[in-house]
């Protein structure tokens, strides 16, 4: 049976949000079962089946982006110019109806709605992404001051198992002193890194301080997320977010 995750989150009536697992549909591994990525080397015909049975639970084809890390936020009303080959990590809309996606397998997924439900969008965020600005694009899009915007954090690396060199730890701190506290110095060298606490502050800088999260780990739950950091060859969960 395929699984969902809805966001638990004071979002107002009106906003629809739900994000998926990796259980409950027909791809075989190291794709199984539930993966919707068309790029990760499953058979086309089983990502096409995994996205049938997705569709069933929503108002209509979720807009896929084709995500590069970047920070590009997209209006996802306008489907005739946003096709699936789509350069962005971030779409927003104010129309009733459309369906915002993202697609990941570690990264953060940040969804965003205002709270008078005129307007959502959502953002692929890896810490390349993060350090980029793609939250702050985001924002920045929805044109709704931050006071009156809420997020959900939802599943991604936990700080636990979310590796990364000195250069990655440099980088956000030269933007921000504090992101000093998203990282924990391991013996190898290496850093910890708390892709979230990253994510709170700076949505914490924009105005944005009602936010709540999914606190699931992607790369310690293997039965239910996918981890391209624990597997490699994988597939994709989505996180998706409309007006109804």
């Amino acid at each position: 049976m395929t699984s969902f995750i809805v966001p638990d989150w004071p979002a107002p009536s009106g906003v629809r949000a739900l994000a998926t697992t990796r259980r409950g549909g027909v791809s075989r591994a190291p794709w199984d079962s539930f993966n919707l990525g068309d790029h990760v080397g499953d058979a086309p015909q089983a990502v096409a089946e995994n996205r049938a049975l997705l569709r069933r639970e929503l108002p209509a084809e979720p807009v896929w982006l084709r995500q590069v890390h970047g920070t590009r936020c997209v209006d996802a009303g306008t489907a005739a110019r946003v096709t699936a080959g789509t350069e962005a990590d971030a779409s927003f809309t104010r129309q009733r109806g459309v369906v915002c996606a993202v697609l990941t397998a570690d990264c953060l997924p940040v969804l965003l709605c205002d709270d008078r439900a005129t307007v959502v969008a959502i953002a692929h965020a890896g810490w390349r992404g993060l350090a980029a600005g793609v939250i702050e694009a985001t924002a920045g899009a929805m044109a709704v001051p931050g006071e009156r915007l809420l997020a959900w954090l939802g599943p991604a690396i936990g700080p636990q198992a979310f590796q990364v060199g000195g250069e990655v730890r440099e980088i956000f701190v030269a933007q921000d002193a504090q992101a000093a506290g998203a990282f924990v110095a391991t013996a190898q060298g290496k850093w910890l890194c708390d892709i979230h606490r990253l994510a709170r502050q700076r949505l914490d800088a924009l105005g944005i301080r009602r936010v709540a999260s999914a606190n699931s780990c992607t790369h310690r739950d293997a039965a239910s997320f996918f981890s391209f950091r624990r597997d490699g060859v994988t597939g994709r969960m989505a996180s998706l977010i409309w007006l109804e």
